[in-house]
């Protein structure tokens, strides 16, 4: 295999290039082959040239104005004024430039594929009363499904039979899972916990819920425009600002060589150069903070965000259910509601059992040994503690076991309990209420110092976004003083709104932590995916990625963001600034072509040392202390 051939595409042409530059050179000192090494330098400048001009050909046939055009002028103009070295050195740093790009840019996202194969592929169809393994796609409306436990739901249903807990985090964002039985809708994608289900098929799988995320995520990238890169940006008045002095050299000295001269050190590598350099110093210097920014389009648009717009459920707020506070009956205390309750829950295989087992070790509450557990999936368990005969569960199934019991809760009720949207746990023991307890998701630590100082990086709007009730989120959003709010909303509510914030002209970046934001995260500005447990689709549709569970990383990403794109900016204006003086130089006689070339090469190495900035270390962040700059 040819060394080339081993190289990245991208990388292959700078090393033709550096290869030419260096046979030449060896060539022109050796005594009785010298003349070979213009040869060699001219037959180089024509094979690694002619891509160089083809694209900038093409670009400005497609009506793009890009800095690419001098690197082009120059290029054809050391080929016809056979000045081979200073064409060469010119093609090195412009395609060295945009192998730099690439790297900077980093692989696309895979969400709609990662979405793809995470999708429910089996069903387990009832046919007569015989279960029988097919395809989700073979399900058809009508059609009656067995879901096991630990499950995925193949596809929108409705359930006949069963009791269980079904997790719809993925789907809605929300921890608590949804206790599901006669009549309960289910979403496919939905995760069955721990009874089994039949259900009637309500759409098939390809127009089911999960297939609709997919769809959506699909349809929020393809409609995304692609970003000017910051040097075209610029090139748009240095590129005719350049022709205007090769004009004035030509029109000065009539000699062709000063025109080589100023397009040679007018070549924008300052602006190929400084910002691939700069964006790549600062991803490496976000991933010291566990912050991966996918590609360096997602860096410089972060830079940009006017608008923060926000999940609840493991955003703001933990994402996992907690317990929120104990109400014991008339009789008993908290900690006695704690041992009782907890020590029968260690029996039973639902998510609020394990979260009630560990808020007793938290709070020091030894617990006992349970016998004859008996669990009745979806509803609650009963068991035997200390001489008790112990109930938990909805309060349905503590009404069947215990009328008397039950009369009491409505006194407990009338406390406040679940006014902001937490779920409620009934206890008896021995026929009597022993207390209730209260889940609901915590707020992050420092969550409104963070939202004051997105607002000092300049977020002039908020949003919090949510699948959950109207009444709790607005608390969450009055508790951490964001602006806006839009409750109870699906996946495809969310990515509504923020395509239409993004339409308005509006930089959105877009905060979230599960499968239900992918659309939205791809449909934002940047979207930024909280993967401290794990993001797996999410972290796909997302361009920034922080991997530990701390909010407080979006203000260091952002942050990081402005630093690097404030450098690169320097890096711009000095290369060019020097480029500017050297072209008078060269206007005026006093800098020959090959000379201006490489003192272009000199301008490059300071634009590069000072990009290389972006790559400093950053310190921790802290709450209440000025995140780092």
């Amino acid at each position: 295999m040819h060394p080339l051939t081993r190289l990245p595409p991208a990388a292959r042409l700078p090393a033709a290039a550096l290869a030419a530059i260096a046979l030449g050179a060896l060539a022109r000192l050796t005594p009785g082959i010298a003349p070979a090494g213009t040869i060699i330098w001219m037959a180089g400048l024509v094979l690694t040239g002619a891509p160089v001009v083809w694209r900038t050909m093409r670009g400005i046939a497609a009506g793009r104005f890009a800095a690419d055009l001098v690197a082009m002028l120059a290029v054809v103009t050391a080929v016809l004024l056979r000045q081979p070295l200073a064409g060469l050195i010119v093609v090195l740093m412009q395609t060295g430039g945009e192998a730099l790009e690439r790297y900077a840019e980093g692989r696309a996202s895979d969400a709609v594929r990662e979405l793809e194969a995470a999708a429910p592929r089996l069903a387990h169809l009832v046919l007569r009363g015989v279960v029988e393994d097919v395809s989700a796609e073979r399900v058809v409306v009508g059609d009656t499904i067995l879901i096991r436990p630990g499950e995925l739901v193949p596809c929108d249903a409705v359930v006949l039979t069963g009791r269980s807990h079904v997790d719809e985090s993925r789907l809605t964002g929300e921890p608590l899972p949804v206790s599901a039985g006669e009549g309960t809708r289910l979403m496919s994608g939905s995760l069955n916990g721990e009874g089994s289900l039949t259900a009637c098929a309500t759409a098939v799988s390809s127009q089911s819920q999960y297939a609709r995320i997919v769809e959506l995520v699909r349809s929020a990238q393809a409609s995304k425009s692609p970003l000017q890169r910051l040097a075209d940006r610029y090139a748009v008045w240095f590129t005719p600002v350049t022709l205007v002095v090769c004009a004035a050299a030509w029109a000065l000295s009539g000699d062709p060589l000063r025109v080589l001269a100023v397009l040679v050190v007018a070549t924008p590598c300052p602006l190929i150069l400084a910002t691939p350099v700069a964006i790549i110093g600062g991803i490496n210097r976000a991933a010291k903070r566990q912050i991966i920014i996918r590609h360096g389009t997602a860096l410089e648009q972060l830079a940009s965000v006017r608008v923060g717009v926000f999940d609840k459920t493991g955003t703001l707020t933990i994402g996992r259910p907690r317990v929120k506070r104990v109400v014991p009956a008339p009789g008993f205390t908290e900690p006695e509601v704690l041992r009782l309750a907890g020590s029968v829950e260690q029996g039973a295989s639902h998510l609020l059992a394990r979260t009630l087992v560990e808020a007793a070790h938290e709070r020091g509450v030894g617990l006992l040994e349970m016998h004859n557990v008996i669990e009745a999936p979806g509803r609650g368990v009963t068991g035997r503690v200390d001489g008790y005969e112990v109930s938990v569960g909805a309060r349905a199934f503590i009404r069947e076991r215990s009328p008397a019991a039950d009369q009491s809760f409505d006194a407990l009720e009338a406390d406040g309990l679940a006014q902001d949207g937490g779920l409620l746990a009934y206890a008896s023991a021995n026929g009597r209420a022993l207390g209730v307890v209260e889940y609901a998701d915590e707020l992050r630590p420092g969550a409104k110092r963070f939202f004051e100082e997105l607002r000092a990086l300049g977020l002039r709007r908020t949003m919090l976004l949510s699948g959950d009730r109207e009444r709790y989120t607005r608390d969450v959003a009055r508790a951490v003083g964001i602006d806006e709010v839009h409750a109870e909303l699906l996946p495809e509510g969310k990515v509504h709104i923020v395509r239409r914030l993004v339409m308005d002209g509006e930089k959105v970046v877009m905060v979230g932590d599960g499968t239900n934001h992918a659309p939205a995260l791809s449909a934002a500005t940047v979207g930024i995916a909280l993967a401290g447990h794990g993001g797996g689709i999410t972290t796909e549709a997302a361009g920034v990625v922080i991997l530990v569970d701390d909010l407080g990383r979006v203000v260091d990403a952002i942050r990081i963001a402005h630093a690097t794109l404030r450098i690169a900016r320097q890096s711009i204006w000095v290369g060019l600034g020097l480029s500017m003086v050297a072209m008078g130089f060269a206007t005026a006689g006093l800098i020959p072509p090959t000379i201006g070339a490489l003192l272009q090469e000199a301008i490059d190495v300071a634009v590069i040392l000072n990009a290389l900035r972006a790559s400093a270390p950053v310190a921790a962040h802290a709450a209440g202390a000025p995140p780092p700059g």
